[in-house]
């Protein structure tokens, strides 16, 4: 029971026995999913639990182009930079509100880089952050980059980024945020397991808490299923030397 609870403790309480259990088997500690559950529900502890809460940001009533659904709901990609998935959602602080954007890549499910502006305009939002993203994962071959169709991946700022790159812009149908799960999904994990639990003081406050909360812990330390319960960063190294091996 003490290394469920230091396993528990070090992932801020986020894991639930999926997680601790695989965490175990990683230390050499045999101990399955069933006895991990009924351990953890004897001794009153549990993952943390999500708070309904939903801010509207997708801003689709607008004059641009919407482009097709080329990704058509395929969130498997074979290699780094071959399918970048992003969206944008609401922080709030006794400050104000912080809006943060995404870019994640579905090969590792790793967020590429982000970008938290006091604005929503597309230069300080989706423009910035695309523009780290192509610095810290360079395309070396086609992109398609999927996204709503809210206007600040419409506008023209943003498409004039996609534009002189081997990039093909693909967009959800209307009022389908099925058709961009996985960047939903990160967003929904984000709030459950950090933001609904904090009552940000400072809008600094909350820019410290998003940076340690995806480059230490979800980019490094947060195993995921889809992965086979590897970190986005141990899936990438995994990919890299597949890559170096071919």
């Amino acid at each position: 029971m003490v290394q469920i609870k230091e396993v528990y403790q070090q992932s801020k309480c986020r894991y639930g026995s999926p997680r601790i259990s695989f965490e175990l088997g990683e230390q050499g500690i045999r101990a399955s999913r069933p006895r991990v559950a009924r351990l953890m529900q004897k001794h009153q502890i549990q993952s943390i639990i999500r708070k309904k809460y939903r801010i509207q940001t997708t801003d689709s009533s607008h004059v641009f182009t919407v482009a097709e659904n080329h990704l058509a709901r395929d969130f498997q990609a074979e290699r780094p930079a071959e399918k970048w998935v992003s969206d944008l959602t609401y922080i709030r602080t006794l400050e104000g509100w912080l809006y943060l954007t995404i870019v994640l890549d579905l090969a590792d499910r790793k967020v590429v880089d982000w970008a938290l502006s006091e604005t929503m305009e597309a230069e300080m939002t989706t423009v910035a952050a695309f523009q780290m993203a192509i610095r810290n994962r360079p395309l070396f071959h086609s992109l398609l980059f999927h996204s709503d169709r809210g206007v600040q991946y419409a506008c023209s700022a943003f498409r004039e980024q996609l534009e002189s790159k081997p990039v093909v812009q693909s967009m959800s149908r209307k009022g389908n945020c099925w058709d961009n799960a996985v960047a939903e999904s990160f967003f929904k994990t984000m709030k459950t397991e950090m933001i609904y639990h904090h009552q940000f003081a400072t809008m600094q406050e909350a820019k410290l808490a998003i940076f340690e909360y995806i480059e230490s812990f979800y980019n490094r330390k947060r195993r995921h299923s889809t992965l086979g319960y590897l970190t986005p960063y141990q899936y990438e190294e995994l990919l890299n030397n597949q890559t170096v091996a071919a």
